[in-house]
């Protein structure tokens, strides 16, 4: 399943900047539970599994500084961490704007992708994550289709 971007961040893009700019100091969200349709509605009953931030300090992640073959990376000098902080079935993320609440919206900036271990939109060596563990992301890219 392709990256789901929120209008929100789709129209930050067509209207103001970059992808990297508009997620610039972002965390990105592990859950558990049933995936929103679209990045834009509201979190429902997931649960928040773990949060992602630079070396788990509570710091926003950044990308790389360019973009390589349509796509952009995690920043290789960062280590995205986070301490689980519930038990469950990571089955989707968000990749957010700071002062993302998880509401429905359609001006938050949010990337929404797949959890999985092989062939989603974000691989994990397990998906089933335990509390108290520490969880990290070493490869991370978002790029956009074709047009």
């Amino acid at each position: 399943m392709p990256l789901k971007s929120s209008k929100g961040l789709r129209n930050y893009m067509l209207d103001s900047g970059s992808l990297k700019a508009a997620l610039a100091d972002g965390l990105l969200k592990i859950y558990a539970g049933t995936i929103p349709p679209t990045a834009d509605d509201a979190l429902g009953a997931a649960t928040l599994l773990c949060t992602i931030s630079d070396n788990a300090t509570g710091g926003g992640i950044e990308f790389e500084v360019n973009a390589v073959d349509g796509a952009i990376a995690k920043k290789a000098s960062e280590t995205w961490k986070g301490v689980n902080a519930a038990s469950g079935t990571a089955t989707f993320f968000r990749h957010v704007a700071p002062g993302d609440d998880g509401t429905a919206s359609t001006t938050q900036r949010r990337l929404q992708g797949t959890v999985g271990t092989s062939g989603a939109d974000l691989n994990l060596s397990s998906i089933i994550l335990t509390a108290g563990a520490d969880q990290l992301i070493d490869f991370y890219n978002a790029s956009l289709p074709t047009f």
